[in-house]
């Protein structure tokens, strides 16, 4: 475990933010008065256009309680539009270097969206009560899990990308040492824990080079969104078919992982109750358990899939199928489903029998998460 910690703050020291000179900051603020013109269209196109005069009070950087009149215009798209009313909290974006400037007026803001993170604070907050409160003391361990894997992807796997690190290595440590973090912390530091945390990454292989040869032979892109063809225009030399296969990877793990875990326990419980039954008998309990299992995880992260691409599902009836089954978004999120729930059937038998071994064959004293409580 020490040196796991070791390699993680190493990584971390690794952190460096690739778009420090293209940010712009972004200052808090809300609306004080709304007032609606009618202008040309900007576009070119006919009729007129809707403009939001707005007056909004600044609550946060160098200005702040200063007040801005800015242009707000609506073009009819409600994609791009932001429809804004009074005592609305809005997110502005300022000149970059305002470090030597005293007045207000002598800085450029525009509106660049809606405040919205209030909402988020209050989902997370609820998430986690409840956590502690159902979850009691493995509450906590998941908090700590749960941390981490953010702070890995944020903090190591990102800073890796974008200094060029290959997006599918660094997906699978990253991957890696969220699954020793979380599986060691919940279910014990112990055979059990191990077995599927084998179970997990052998997984997880088997996704790696099932997607690297989707993405070559279906000869896919790695431009899944207006996400990826913002990030194209700032960062070109991204490798984007592997970051599109590191996003497989990590969006499986969640689910490879809770597969692996259920069947090493339950294989580890079986044990406990009869020790007399044999590797072979462990593997075949292990097995039925998992048929199960795969049932109802394959099901959840195909619905995953379709439920985060509902209007792309929505567009197959206005569009011929044959088309619409080759388009690069399409080929990419059945591609993912597929690859995913591959890695979960995968999963149930490589940990059932890791697991069957170590159970049958672990020495007489487990270690246990608690370094102070020895199990004989």
């Amino acid at each position: 475990m020490k040196k796991i910690l070791v390699i993680l703050f190493m990584l971390f020291g690794l952190t460096s933010s690739a778009f420090a000179g293209d940010i712009l900051p972004a200052v808090r603020g809300v609306v004080s008065s709304v007032e609606y013109t009618e202008i040309e269209n900007l576009s070119g196109g006919e009729g007129l256009e809707t403009k939001q005069d707005i007056v909004v009070k600044i609550l946060s950087g160098k200005f702040k309680g200063e007040e801005v009149r800015l242009d707000n215009v609506l073009t009819g798209n409600p994609m791009y539009d932001i429809l804004l009313s009074k005592g609305d909290r809005v997110i502005l974006h300022q000149e970059a270097n305002v470090e030597f400037v005293e007045d207000v007026d002598d800085v450029s803001f525009f509106v660049a969206d809606v405040e919205r993170v209030g909402i988020l604070y209050l989902l997370v907050a609820i998430f986690f009560i409840m956590l502690l409160v159902i979850g009691k003391r493995k509450g906590v361990f998941s908090f700590i899990s749960i941390f981490a894997t953010v702070a890995l992807i944020f903090f190591v796997l990102t800073p890796l990308l974008l200094n060029g690190f290959s997006p599918i290595f660094g997906a699978l440590l990253v991957c890696v040492l969220s699954t020793l973090v979380t599986v060691y912390l919940v279910a014990g530091f112990n055979y059990k824990s191990t077995s599927a945390i084998l179970g997990t990454v052998v997984s997880l292989l088997l996704a790696a080079i099932l997607s690297n040869l989707t993405i070559y032979f279906a000869t896919l892109t790695g431009f899944t969104g207006e996400e990826s063809v913002f990030l194209y225009t700032a960062r070109s030399d991204l490798d984007f078919m592997g970051i599109l296969s590191a996003s497989i990877m990590l969006a499986a793990l969640g689910a490879v992982m809770d597969v692996g875990v259920s069947i090493a326990s339950t294989i580890n419980e079986i044990y406990q109750t009869d020790n007399s039954l044999s590797v072979k008998d462990l593997f075949k309990s292990g097995m039925n358990v998992g048929r199960d299992i795969i049932g109802t995880m394959s099901n959840t992260l195909i619905l995953v899939y379709l439920g985060s691409s509902l209007p792309l599902v929505l567009l197959s009836n206005n569009i011929d199928l044959t088309k619409f089954f080759n388009l690069n978004h399409v080929v990419t999120e059945i591609s993912s489903a597929m690859i995913g729930s591959i890695a979960i059937l995968a999963c149930v038998p490589i940990t059932a029998i890791i697991s069957a071994y170590f159970v049958k064959t672990k020495t007489p004293v487990e270690y246990n998460f608690d370094v102070n409580k020895v199990e004989k």
